[in-house]
């Protein structure tokens, strides 16, 4: 063994007398090093005292009570499943009232979605107009937002200038975005410095 002093857990493997490949050199360290045969004594002397302690039963229901107190973490499949489980029926009539409900409303559901694959020139036409109209509310958003935040003299500045001057208005949006992050990182730092 090297010349470091036993760990807690490896003087517990020594005490609950577990046998295995690494337990024999841990006992020959008991054996020279005294310090470690004193935490040993000492763990063995606990040990005594606590096996001489009287069992006592728990009153009945001190487990539930100790468990509601605990919280315990419960992964998302387990309480989806556990959600849907308690609004499956329990009767026969009731299952198979349900189990219909499911079959007809699965029916339709298909029923209707086959009729729209069908009509792809009608959907392809649909989300267009939709796609254009929130693209032109997008675009007149971000219009008044502009205008609201630097006047109307930089819009009409943008539009003069064309395509150069939206970039130019992208590019400053960027830097002052970025200025603005770096700024409130570097008064974040020096704060998190001044504590």
């Amino acid at each position: 063994m090297n010349h470091r002093h036993l760990l807690p857990n490896e003087i517990d493997l020594l005490l609950d007398e577990e046998s295995g490949f690494g337990v024999q050199p841990l006992r020959a360290h008991v054996r020279g090093c005294p310090d470690c045969r004193a935490r040993m004594d000492s763990a063995e002397s606990v040990a005594a005292a606590l096996a001489q302690i009287p069992l006592i039963a728990p009153r009945y229901g001190m487990a539930d009570r100790v468990m509601s107190q605990v919280p315990i973490f419960v992964p998302w499949q387990v309480s989806a499943r556990d959600s849907l489980v308690q609004w499956i029926p329990t009767g026969r009539v009731a299952r198979l009232t349900a189990a219909a409900f499911v079959g007809v409303a699965g029916t339709v559901v298909s029923g209707l979605t086959l009729w729209i694959a069908s009509r792809g020139d009608l959907v392809a036409m649909a989300t267009g107009l939709a796609g254009e109209g929130a693209q032109v509310a997008a675009a007149d958003a971000a219009g008044d937002l502009i205008v609201a935040v630097f006047g109307p003299q930089v819009v009409t500045v943008v539009q003069q200038l064309g395509a150069l001057g939206v970039w130019l208005a992208m590019g400053g949006f960027a830097v002052a975005a970025l200025a603005t992050v770096f700024g409130l990182k570097r008064v974040a730092a020096s704060t998190r410095a001044r504590s």
